[in-house]
């Protein structure tokens, strides 16, 4: 494959660890970033959020308790304050994540990802 391919994944989540299954399936070995410990700045997230064509408000897990705990869900929440959300409670971010060159897809479910792999 001409791009390489990075997953941010936590390999406690099911998801996550079916996306990376499916990635080794066809023989392929990405980089793997396990965001929880090694967590993307500001920066990267703005990058990751322009490759994938969403919002901040698009990948944040509104089910996770600091969501709930710094209030992220007010209609007036910006994309800034999102973003720097994200980034101080990486466990906010929707998982798993895979790039390819330009192209970024949120695994859920894990077969999106094909549509990165495929040519």
């Amino acid at each position: 494959m001409p791009d390489s391919i990075v997953i941010y994944h936590n390999p406690r989540c099911s998801k996550s660890r079916a996306a990376l299954a499916l990635i080794h399936d066809r023989g392929v070995e990405p980089e793997v970033v396990e965001y929880l410990e090694t967590p993307l700045d500001a920066e990267a997230l703005r990058e990751l959020l322009a490759t994938l064509g969403m919002s901040a408000r698009d990948l944040v897990r509104s089910g996770e308790a600091p969501y709930r705990e710094l209030g992220l869900a007010a209609p007036d929440t910006s994309e800034d304050d999102l973003v720097a959300a994200i980034a101080a409670n990486p466990i906010l971010m929707q998982r798993p994540v895979v790039r390819r060159g330009d192209r970024a897809v949120v695994g859920r479910p894990p077969e999106r990802i094909a549509e990165l792999l495929d040519p």
